[in-house]
């Protein structure tokens, strides 16, 4: 029996032992070659990388009210300097005729345009503040909040001489005193809403939503 045994072999069992199968040379297939990889649709969830903690919502907040408290306090100093300094006075020349700094009041909208709308542009105003708060209450993205505190600057400063300066309550004249050639006088309100509705606009054709997530039409 011994003897017939060492002739005819004894069959190798070790590599059948944890494989399996085999393939069709014989050789053991892997476990992994079992499970098929699962195809790239190259598509990702863009909402899912959003942090939407209360804590990155309080920071964007934050952030639009620092911006719009800079803006406001550049725009009120300047204007109340140009109403001490340059109103009645001869323009001042920054950059020959191209560029001149020269006050003055202005009824109408931004860059003088609408002067027997005031009462209309002041309720325009205080209506975007108000749209801007709504807003915020679902604010995560970081352009979105600078852009909405630079809107909210340029309309705080605007609408406060709308209140509180001649001739009336809610029909002052606001101050005007950037004057590039060939062009309407403006102030660092009118500037601020600019480049914050510039921004929006740019956002808005990336597909960015004020709450961080992106979508593409």
């Amino acid at each position: 029996m011994a003897e017939a045994e060492r002739i005819i072999g004894t069959p190798d069992i070790t590599g059948a032992e944890g494989s399996g199968e085999s393939g069709p040379d014989g050789a053991a297939a892997s476990p992994d070659s079992a499970v098929p990889p699962a195809p790239d649709t190259g598509a990702t969830d863009a909402g899912a990388a959003v942090d939407r903690s209360p804590a990155t919502r309080r920071r964007r907040i934050i952030l639009l009210f620092c911006v719009a408290v800079v803006a406001y306090l550049l725009d009120l100093g300047s204007k109340m300097l140009v109403v001490a300094k340059l109103e009645h006075q001869e323009p001042i020349e920054l950059l020959g005729d191209w560029l001149k700094l020269d006050a003055i009041r202005n009824a109408g909208a931004a860059f003088g345009f609408g002067e027997a709308f005031t009462i209309i542009f002041t309720i325009i105003a205080a209506t975007v503040i108000v749209v801007i708060a709504r807003i915020a209450r679902k604010l995560y993205s970081l352009p979105w909040a600078i852009a909405l505190g630079l809107l909210l600057g340029g309309a705080l400063g605007n609408l406060t001489d709308r209140i509180f300066r001649a001739p009336g309550v809610f029909e002052g004249a606001v101050v005007d005193f950037i004057a590039p050639a060939h062009f309407a006088v403006f102030n660092l309100a009118d500037s601020a809403i600019v480049c914050g509705g510039i921004l929006i606009v740019l956002l808005s054709f990336k597909g960015l939503d004020p709450d961080g997530t992106v979508h593409k039409d």
